[in-house]
């Protein structure tokens, strides 16, 4: 792989979609559907410009940082004032939601692979749990919208991740196990380990570093220009330090984002600022790399069954569980399907199944698993892509903003 020339091609592709971004967008065309695009359009699948592993150092610097930095935005942009006054549509999707989506697609997968082990279908549902929300943009961005859905569609999108990793961590460490090549210590304890060191060390580093911004803003000695950078070195401090004390560096990252996002406000207005442009940045890198690299090596172990289960992911694995744990609320049928539906699978899923393969070392074994999670992720792109705007206008004509249900 020539590192360079994918350096050079990222930035002669983000020119070009800086240019036409735009017009791009009244097309109902999103940057992830340019970016996955031009990344199969260059991979061997394409004209062939370069060729890249999935398990590189160079990908997994950029999915490592990709997943820090969104981590990091999502927790700390998270609205706890909207929150604790519009709690209880997130709570249902997070915790009667999202566990009935698990199992759902753990039993779905055991329908349609019945010959892959327990622990791989388990594995898979959990991939393919974790939402997008940049896959929606138009959605949560729309001010037409009213603002507890969206604030409910990005509190699901930013938490599932937290959720979600844990018990990913957790199958992994079984799997490892079962094959001999786990840690020392008992998979327990590793998981425990893994969650609290890194709970601890994020919100430590978090809460002190934002302190220390808010006194060194007080003595006027922080260029408004350097706080922007602030951060980002806090997120990355809060992964590579919890990594080093055994925990678990992405959860660091998140808590690191909810204490800074919420103990200052101009903190989080440098986070915002952030997120709308480097932060994205990396996300369509993510993208890019995903059609580059990811998609050409999964290609070949895409079956009929395999495009069947991805359907169902983005249908009712997804929309039935969303409904059922709606149902008693006073929401009607069309802002129940409207959540539903905006679930997408995107850059959670890729990142996740990266940090799975680096793991695993190698990808033998779970082709099935790769490739579902590769049709789901291409499916997403396009079709939440190509809805979420059609969709927001029609939902926006039909509801005015009102207050959330919290009944």
């Amino acid at each position: 792989m020539d590192e360079h020339i994918v350096i050079l091609v990222i930035a002669l592709i983000v020119l070009l979609y800086g240019y036409i971004s735009k017009g791009l967008s009244r097309l109902n065309i999103s940057g992830p559907m340019v970016f996955t695009g031009l990344g199969l359009l260059l991979s061997p699948l394409g004209i062939n410009v370069t060729q890249v592993e999935v398990d590189a150092e160079f990908v997994t610097v950029i999915v490592e940082i990709a997943l820090v930095l969104v981590l990091f935005a999502d927790a700390a942009l998270l609205d706890l004032k909207l929150l604790r006054s519009s709690w209880l549509i997130p709570a249902r999707l997070l915790f009667i939601g999202l566990p009935i989506t698990v199992v759902a697609g753990t039993l779905a997968a055991q329908w349609i692979f019945p010959n892959e082990p327990l622990t791989s279908l388990i594995l898979l549902a959990l991939l393919l749990t974790p939402t997008d929300a940049a896959l929606g943009k138009a959605v949560v961005s729309d001010p037409k919208v009213p603002k507890w859905v969206r604030s409910s569609i990005n509190v699901e999108s930013g938490l599932n991740d937290g959720i979600i990793f844990p018990m990913l961590l957790t199958v992994i460490a079984l799997i490892l196990s079962d094959t001999g090549n786990s840690q020392d210590q008992h998979w327990v304890v590793y998981v425990g380990q893994q969650i609290v060191f890194g709970a601890i060390v994020g919100a430590v580093v978090g809460y002190l570093g934002t302190k220390l911004l808010v006194w060194a803003d007080s003595k006027n000695l922080a260029e408004t220009s350097y706080q922007n950078l602030i951060p980002i070195a806090l997120a990355i401090l809060a992964f590579y330090l919890a990594e080093t004390l055994s925990g678990n560096g992405f959860i660091a990252a998140f808590f690191a984002g909810l204490y800074a996002g919420n103990t200052y406000e101009k903190t989080r207005s440098h986070i915002e600022d952030f997120a709308e442009s480097e932060g994205e940045l990396f996300v369509l890198i993510s993208f890019f790399v995903f059609g580059l690299a990811f998609v050409p090596i999964t290609l070949a172990y895409v079956t009929w069954d395999v495009v069947l289960y991805s359907l169902l992911s983005l249908t009712v694995l997804r929309m039935i569980p969303v409904v059922i744990s709606l149902t008693g609320s006073k929401l009607d049928l069309s802002t129940k399907l409207f959540i539903a539906w905006f679930g997408p699978r995107g850059i959670a899923s890729i990142l996740y199944v990266l940090i799975v393969v680096h793991e695993m070392g190698s990808m033998a074994g779970f082709e099935t698993v790769y490739a579902v999670v590769t049709v789901t992720v291409l499916m997403s792109i396009l079709t939440h892509g190509l809805s979420a705007q059609p969709l927001a206008n029609r939902y926006a004509r039909q509801h005015s903003e009102q207050p959330a249900d919290n009944g």
